[in-house]
This record gives C-alpha cells, sequence and structure tokens, in this order.
C-alpha cells in the first residue's frame, strides 16, 4: 500500500533529531586534521565545539512509496575529518589483508570491502549503537564501524586467540555484542529474516531503536529476504532492509541475475530508497530518513548504489567480468574516500599537509596492528569441539592419523 507523500515532511524533523542523537566516541587515533576532537566525533558535538556547519549537495534519492529526503545535507569539519579517517583506515586495512592472503598468512576465504567503506561510515552516523546490524560475509568494516579496531580484524583473520571471534571465525564471522552487532553471515541472504528478529525485538522492547539488515544484489533474489519482508511488512518492524549494490553478485552482473535491478523497489508494498552509496554524507542524510521512518511506521528498504574495487573474494581475480578500465574509472570519478578527501580541501578546511600526516598516521596504525596480530595467540587444539556437545557422553574424536582417539568428555 502506498504511504501519503506528505510523510515526508513528518519524518525529516525527527531525521535532524536522530542526527543529533547519533554522536559517540570510541577509541582510535587522533590525527592532525582532528584539532583536538575525537576521530569518531560527529556532527552534533561539533556544533557544541563552534565547528561551523557547511551545506553540501548530494546526489538525488530515487523513492518509491515515500517521498524522497532533500539533496542538502548540512555536516561540518569535524564530521567530514572523522570520514575521512574511518574510510582510509578502512581502506588500509582491506589493502593489509589483501598482501596478508597473497603472503598465505590469512587462509580460507576473505571477502573485502574496499570501495564500499561511505555505507558503513554513513549508516553509522545517523545511527546508534543501541541500533542493531546484521550482514554478510563481507564484514570486516562492519565490525570497525561497530566500534572495533583493525587489530581485532586482522588477528581475527590470521585465525589468532585475540581476534574479534577469538579466532574461530575468520573473515566472515565477526561479532560484537556490546554494541549489537550481530556478526557476518556465511550463507547467502540468511542474515534477513534474523534481522527482521532484531527488528521484533526492538519493537517488543520499545526502545525506539532499528535494527540493520544487510545483503548484496547477489543474494536480493533469495526467498527468504521476501519472507523477511512480508513480515516485518505485516507487523510494522522497525527493520531498514538495506542492499549494498556493488553490482556483481560473485561474477554476475546484476542485470543477467535480475529481471528487475531497482532493488529498492523490490519490497512493492514496503517503501523503498535508492542513495548514492559512494558517499558518506548522502548516506548518512539516507539513513536518518529511513530510520525514523523504520520507528514510526515499520521497514523501509534502501539500495546502495555502490562498487567494490577487489573481486568476490580473494579467489576471484575481479576482472573476467569487468573491464579494468571500468574499475578505474569509478576509482576516478566516484571514490568514496578522495569524495570526502576533495571535499576538505576544496573547502579549504584542511589543507594537504595535514592530510598527508594523516595518511600515515593511519598506515602507521595499520602495520602495527598487522605486526602485533603475527605475534597473537594460535587457538589451542580442543578448541575445535569446544561449544560443539553440552554434554559429550564418552565421545572421541579421531586424529589425523587415524589412530589417535580424543576424548571428548
Amino acid at each position: 500500500m502506498a504511504l501519503p507523500r506528505a510523510l515526508g515532511a513528518t519524518l525529516l524533523p525527527r531525521c535532524a533529531g536522530l542526527l543529533q542523537q547519533s554522536g559517540r566516541a570510541s577509541a582510535g587515533v587522533l590525527s592532525p586534521l582532528a584539532n583536538g576532537l575525537s576521530s569518531r566525533t560527529f556532527a552534533a558535538d561539533a556544533a557544541e565545539a563552534g565547528d561551523d556547519t557547511i551545506t553540501v549537495e548530494v546526489r538525488e534519492y530515487q523513492a518509491h512509496h515515500i517521498e524522497a529526503p532533500g539533496t542538502t545535507v548540512t555536516t561540518t569539519k569535524a564530521e567530514l575529518v572523522q570520514f575521512f579517517e574511518s574510510m582510509y583506515r578502512m581502506r588500509r586495512m582491506e589493502i593489509a589483508a589483501d598482501m596478508l592472503y597473497k603472503s598465505k598468512l590469512i587462509r580460507g576465504f576473505c571477502h573485502l570491502y574496499d570501495g564500499q567503506e561511505a555505507v558503513i561510515v554513513g549508516l553509522e552516523a545517523a545511527s546508534t549503537f543501541q541500533d542493531s546490524i546484521i550482514t554478510s560475509y563481507r564484514d570486516h568494516c562492519t565490525h570497525l564501524g561497530r566500534g572495533g579496531t583493525v587489530y581485532d580484524v586482522i588477528a581475527e583473520l590470521m585465525g589468532r586467540v585475540e581476534g574479534a571471534t577469538k579466532g574461530m571465525g575468520g573473515s566472515m564471522h565477526m561479532y560484537n555484542k556490546a554494541h549489537n552487532f550481530y556478526g557476518g553471515q556465511g550463507i547467502v541472504g540468511a542474515q534477513v529474516p534474523l534481522g527482521a528478529g532484531l527488528g521484533y525485538a526492538h519493537k517488543y522492547r520499545k526502545d525506539g531503536s532499528v535494527a540493520y539488515a544487510m545483503y548484496g544484489d547477489g543474494a536480493a533474489n533469495q526467498g527468504q529476504i521476501f519472507e523477511a519482508f512480508n513480515m516485518a511488512g505485516l507487523w510494522e518492524l522497525p527493520v531498514v532492509f538495506i542492499c549494498e549494490n556493488n553490482h556483481y553478485g560473485m561474477g554476475t552482473a546484476e542485470w543477467r541475475g535480475s529481471k528487475s535491478s531497482a532493488f529498492y523497489t523490490r519490497g512493492d508494498y514496503i517503501p523503498g530508497l535508492k542513495i548514492d552509496g559512494m558517499d558518506a554524507l548522502a548516506v548518512k542524510h539516507g539513513v536518518a530518513y529511513a530510520k525514523a521512518h523504520a520507528v514510526e511506521h515499520g521497514p523501509i528498504i534502501l539500495e546502495m548504489d555502490t562498487y567494490r574495487y577487489h573481486g568476490h573474494s580473494m579467489s576471484d581475480p575481479g576482472s573476467t567480468y569487468r573491464t579494468r578500465d571500468e574499475i578505474t574509472q569509478i576509482r576516478t570519478q566516484r571514490d568514496p574516500v578522495e569524495h570526502v578527501k576533495k571535499l576538505l580541501l576544496d573547502r579549504g578546511l584542511v589543507d594537504a599537509a595535514d592530510i598527508k600526516k594523516t595518511e600515515k598516521a593511519i598506515k602507521k596504525e595499520v602495520d602495527e596492528a598487522v605486526e602485533r596480530a603475527k605475534q597473537g595467540t594460535i587457538p589451542p587444539p580442543e578448541m575445535l569441539w569446544k561449544n560443539i556437545y553440552a554434554d559429550p557422553l564418552g565421545s572421541v574424536m579421531r586424529g589425523m592419523d587415524s589412530q589417535t582417539k580424543i576424548n571428548l568428555s
């Protein structure tokens, strides 16, 4: 059922309130750009500190069954600095993971997020850690956005006890229960109905928070996603379904795998927005708008128009189904990190020397996290069967040589 177009007028004031509630800080490197402010200081805190507001125009939102938010977004120097630092840290972390994988210090599956950083950074700018997030296996930067550290991620990728999931989850399974991050999920699309359940929990508790259920364009045709849409719509659950459309589900272009690639309209009876997922400000503004809607009226679908630079995983060169020229063009014209850097430089908010100092500091932070993770602890053998049986009842596990028997009791 179509929602009244006048709804937008009631949502926009609430968006502003939500953005003011979203400020929170966590540990991070203070850079020359910050001028005494935490690297995770958001616009509300900056305004209190006397930071002047800046007006920026973002790309137009495409709307389905709802009034689109405006394209004029306000921000501050402090917020833009935080965006740049966060995205640059994510970028360097993923580059480090790429190099460690190629050096065989990371094994198994490894799905990198570089190119898509604006989605999680913009989302977190419009949210609090009381909101829940659940996502797919491309979750390294989501963990960072939820208050984790580069060391947490790299140690986990290297299978160390000090990692985000004690070295047992690897690339696809990072969590942060304290900040309501319910993990990366390895089964395509399976996290979406779980996200609807998280939304049900928020509604049950009447806590005013929402659940973000994130999935890719490759998962968008999964039947369980439509079941989750139906249940969330029927019960008016505070869920924001987010399709991170990076345009290639594994090695298949969206137009080859989907009859309709307008993913923000896929909910039919659920309103939707298509957002420039390469612009953290556009994401922040759109997510704040969506969160306000979800709290009052129930689910909404967001399609983030984004792009991944690496292949689907480290086993995919990423160049057999698209051209290198295409990747280069996106990097040149729409890169999320460069976009914010350009805003800072063009507005005269920082100078090139400060940018260089910040980049150098973050590179050092990532390098140190890598070296520290290399010295981390390998999980003991008994972790292989921990949490499998509450009572092993005399069970044994055979060793690799077929002669060794390990009693699980």
